[in-house]
């Protein structure tokens, strides 16, 4: 039998490692159907599992069965230009072909050319149909259960020449460009991380499977999923991390650092070890644990722990300014030292 460095992915879901002949026999027995995916030594990213002639042989079909089918990639996105502005406080101004279009959340437009022109639309924004009206309040409403708007904006060209529109972070941080064609068609990211995209795009959410990862993980059982084969711009805060992870390789990460992350990364909560860890560490009672393969994005200073940190500088009473930072003057100790009057 062969060595086992071999990974097949089901739904999203990692299995491995196995060997080439323990593949070929789950595809027999039937646990592995045309739309699998497997990932195995010197490839550069997950091929259906058809794309190997002895994988598709096993289904009956032998090396000359039909072609694999494409991954799952909604519509065609519009093929935008770009350029990326400022260090810590970016913003992203994407260039439009006449007709070509972008969509954004609410709160995220800067400024625009005459010659662009905004739509509210309901739906995932990915311009498709999605069984009429009710299709698109069902998807609409999905985004609800992200923290979401109802709504989103389209940014079309309608002008003869190319118009520019631009998109601000929301607050410190970085803007992270995604090419979703080279992910695989499908990238999970944090509630909050979406900024905009090109039309074609489909924002939509993915379900945690995972009990603990829900109930402790930091962004519940629910996370934004983008999917397509353009561009989509995510934000961070502070600093990015990209790393690409081998099959197999765990990294243990902060539920809140994690901004984005392939399909094909296995994403689990694991609790902290250690009575005086989880007394005195001040780090929480859980992590993330991220197993490979896959890229994945990470931030240095999520939003909620920089808004902790704001909240917890502001005074309990008005007018008091150091009342409540620690001080053992208190109120006269502000006084003496020039603090808030």
């Amino acid at each position: 039998m062969s060595e086992k460095n071999w990974f097949v992915a089901v739904g999203g879901q990692q299995q491995g490692p196995f060997s080439r002949e323990e593949i070929v026999a789950g595809i027999q027995a039937g646990r592995y159907g045309r739309d699998a995916y497997v990932y195995g030594p010197g490839m550069a990213n997950w091929l259906p599992v058809q794309s190997d002639p002895e994988f598709a042989a096993a289904f009956g079909g032998g090396a000359t069965a039909a072609p694999p089918p494409a991954p799952a990639v909604r519509a065609q996105a519009h093929e935008i230009d770009y350029e990326l502005f400022g260090e810590d406080m970016q913003y992203v101004e994407v260039t439009l072909d006449p007709g070509e279009a972008c969509i954004a959340e609410a709160g995220a437009f800067m400024y625009m050319d005459p010659g662009i022109q905004m739509q509210t639309i309901f739906g995932d924004g990915s311009g498709q149909d999605q069984g009429g009206f009710m299709g698109k309040l069902l998807s609409a409403g999905k985004r609800v259960l992200t923290g979401e708007s109802l709504f989103m904006t389209v940014f079309g060209n309608a002008a003869t020449g190319r118009q520019k529109v631009a998109f601000a972070a929301p607050y410190p941080g970085k803007i992270v460009p995604v090419d979703l064609k080279q992910h695989g068609g499908k990238v999970l990211c944090e509630k909050d991380a979406f900024l905009c995209a090109a039309q074609g795009i489909s924002v939509g959410i993915a379900l945690n499977r995972k009990l603990g990862a829900g109930l402790f993980g930091g962004e519940g059982f629910i996370l934004q999923k983008l999917e397509g084969d353009g561009l989509a711009f995510l934000h961070s805060g502070g600093t990015i991390l990209t790393r690409q992870l081998a099959a197999g390789e765990t990294l243990r990460v902060d539920t809140g650092c994690i901004v984005a992350f392939e399909s094909t990364v296995n994403y689990d909560i694991q609790m902290v070890k250690g009575v005086k860890s989880i007394i005195f560490g001040g780090e929480g009672l859980f992590y993330a644990t991220l197993t490979g393969p896959g890229r994945i994005w990470l931030q240095s200073l999520p939003f909620s722990r920089l808004a902790k940190k704001v909240l917890a500088a502001i005074p309990r009473t008005g007018g008091r300014g150091s009342v409540g930072e620690g001080s053992v003057l208190g109120g006269l100790g502000g006084l003496v030292m020039g603090g808030d009057r």
